[in-house]
């Protein structure tokens, strides 16, 4: 991939509008090549991913694609902004309590970020000023503006909230993207990898001294774990700001 940071969005210049650029090939359109490259990308990961890869995929030469899109980049920004489509956000007009909205949009977000491993280090590579994620933005804004903090507090409440679901996503959906690779269920490579890790000394130790920890967790599966800690982590961040509003009373 080239270096994103000092390069023009996809989605300025009126780029993402533009069509073919002699005429409609076979069957071929942006839509299309924008959803060839997400099932690629969730087959193979973004290590994997290139243009010649992709129109092998829709079965065109690689210089077909680039009749639509300027560069690699502006194709990962296209199928960056379409993942985010599949977001349901909630009406604005819903009369919806703030705390249940905010959990809503959060687990959304985190399943987005498991589903789609290669998500998250696109999120921090591009503008991410597509419609879609405009849209997403935009009601988590509306959200925590629900929840009585100032104006001035708003920025870090987002980022805490955002950051918190993207690290966590992120982590789950590397993990899952592991065990896929290993072939193995999740299961199966959670005993792996503790089995391995109490090989090492150092690994032993700090495992027997988090048994009580672990015990104390709960969950039977790693699924049943990442539940239970996202929900307790979002619960922590819920309460930190009814701490807020109650201090800046």
């Amino acid at each position: 991939m080239t270096n994103a940071a000092g390069r023009s969005s996809v989605w300025l210049e009126g780029k993402a509008r533009r069509g073919g650029r002699g005429g409609q090939l076979s069957g071929l359109d942006r839509e299309r090549i924008t959803a060839a490259t997400v099932r690629l990308l969730d087959a193979e990961g973004l290590a994997r991913f290139s243009m010649r890869r992709l129109a092998a995929e829709l079965n065109v030469t690689a210089m077909s694609v680039y009749w639509y899109v300027d560069t690699k980049d502006d194709l990962l920004e296209l199928a960056l902004d379409a993942v985010y489509g599949e977001l349901l956000l909630p009406d604005p007009a819903e009369p919806r309590e703030w705390r249940d909205r905010l959990r809503a949009l959060a687990g959304q977000y985190r399943a987005l970020l498991v589903r789609h491993p290669w998500l998250s280090p696109l999120v921090g590579t591009y503008l991410n000023i597509g419609p879609n994620a405009l849209a997403f933005a935009r009601v988590v804004q509306r959200t925590l503006r629900g929840t009585g903090l100032p104006a001035s507090r708003l920025t870090g409440a987002i980022s805490a909230v955002l950051q918190f679901v993207y690290g966590f996503g992120t982590i789950e959906g590397h993990f899952g993207a592991r065990v896929a690779a290993a072939g193995m269920t999740h299961d199966e490579y959670f005993r792996h990898s503790v089995s391995a890790a109490s090989q090492d000394p150092g690994a032993a130790a700090m495992i027997e001294e988090s048994a009580d920890i672990m015990e104390a967790r709960g969950g039977d599966t790693p699924q049943e774990m990442w539940e239970r800690d996202f929900t307790f982590g979002l619960d922590l961040l819920v309460a930190g700001i009814e701490a807020m509003l109650t201090r800046e009373e």
